[in-house]
């Protein structure tokens, strides 16, 4: 008995669905972060040690022996950067109590400062300053990001247990993702894989490369300058950097307060600004669209947000989380029936009639493609069913 069943859902209904599942997503990640960020981060080492694992495979290296010379060599490399990181923090740790004391003499000058200006007394700036330092603490950020001794060893352990195991059983969990969305739809899943692949190893190797640049910059302006502490500020405006958008606010912010506590010309201060403005200018002009910005299509509006909600829901680790994650689901958006109006939305095309039609184009050369690519499958699948018969 045939019964008359609608078309599709009615535009709020799908609207309603969509704001459940992000509402559902948001709320996981936020209960889970402790278990979901260690596996995120896992997963992007995993996908950036993958070449590396396939060249020795290729070697006629045995797989389990390839995959711990990866970590082994991927282990040397932070430790390295870690070892440095620990030596320039050593020697500034040793000058904080007088960069502690001048920063106290600058305060107070402010203090001073502001009661002949504004006639705002020095109880009622310190209680603003109080009242903005609980809100900072209620907010939860510093409490996500900052880790324990306990929690920095769980994580140290765990990723090197994920990784091995993400790269050791990376062809079941491969053929899981074909196999689960049916032989239809194999050549679809194959592209999208291989893309997510492929950005983010792109994404993570840029990322590297423009740390490096940018920390040489810093470093080499802030030497010529004679600022103190040149190469430790330096690498951690370009480690702070890599947070999209906020970092290099907050690294400026930390590099002039040090600046300030440090030395007492005015020149010294205008010159760090000058120099992290023209890096800054130089990284999102030329650094990040060829280097960065070549493998991940996504417009700034998007990127903001993406940078936001990830703070929101998982500190520190979700900011840098946030890029790649929205990359992958634009390249799933795009080649899934129905969502790609979701990854123009994220993409970076120029808006207009133009964006439109490029829209129209890529949607069409990917159904053309993907098309093909399933009719192929679905021939070769038929013929290997005549031989088995």
């Amino acid at each position: 008995m045939a019964t008359n069943q609608p078309a599709g859902f009615p535009l709020y209904a799908k609207a309603c669905i969509i704001l459940f599942l992000i509402l559902l997503i948001g709320t996981v990640i936020s209960g889970g972060k402790d278990i979901i960020v260690p596996f995120a981060f896992s997963l992007l080492i995993a996908m950036l040690l993958l070449p590396l694992n396939n060249f020795m495979e290729k070697k006629k290296m045995n797989r389990v022996l390839a995959i711990i010379l990866s970590l082994i060599i991927s282990t040397l490399f932070f430790t390295a950067i870690i070892y440095f990181l620990t030596n320039q923090i050593v020697n500034f740790a040793q000058d904080v109590p007088a960069i502690k004391k001048q920063l106290i003499h600058h305060s107070q000058v402010v203090q001073q400062w502001l009661t002949a200006h504004f006639h705002i007394t020095k109880t009622e700036q310190t209680t603003l300053v109080e009242k903005a330092t609980d809100n900072i603490k209620n907010s939860g950020l510093i409490g996500d990001t900052v880790l324990s001794v306990t929690q920095i060893l769980y994580v140290l352990v765990l990723i090197p247990v994920y990784v091995f195991l993400l790269l050791y059983y990376r062809d079941m969990i491969y053929n899981f993702f074909i196999q689960i969305f049916g032989n239809h739809h194999t050549a679809r899943v194959r592209e999208v894989l291989k893309e997510s692949r492929y950005i983010v190893q792109g994404y993570m190797l840029g990322l590297m490369v423009e740390m490096g640049i940018v920390a040489t910059i810093n470093s080499l302006g802030f030497f010529i300058l004679g600022i103190h502490y040149a190469i430790f500020l330096g690498v951690l405006a370009a480690i702070l950097n890599m947070i999209p958008y906020i970092g290099m606010l907050i690294a400026s912010v930390f590099c002039v307060l040090i600046t300030l506590s440090t030395s007492n010309e005015i020149t010294d201060i205008i010159g760090v600004v000058a120099i992290l403005t023209v890096v800054q200018f130089i990284d999102n002009h030329i650094i990040m669209p060829n280097v960065v910005s070549s493998k991940v299509k996504i417009n700034a509006l998007i990127s903001i947000l993406g940078v936001l909600i990830g703070g929101v829901l998982a500190g520190l680790p979700g900011m840098f989380l946030s890029i790649p994650a929205i990359a992958i689901l634009k390249v799933i958006f795009d080649r899934v029936e129905g969502l790609q109006p979701w990854g123009m939305l994220l993409g970076d095309e120029i808006t207009g009639k133009k964006s439109n039609a490029i829209f129209r184009r890529k949607k069409s050369i990917i159904n053309n493609k993907t098309d093909a690519k399933e009719n192929n499958t679905g021939a070769l699948d038929t013929v290997k069913q005549n031989q088995i018969e």
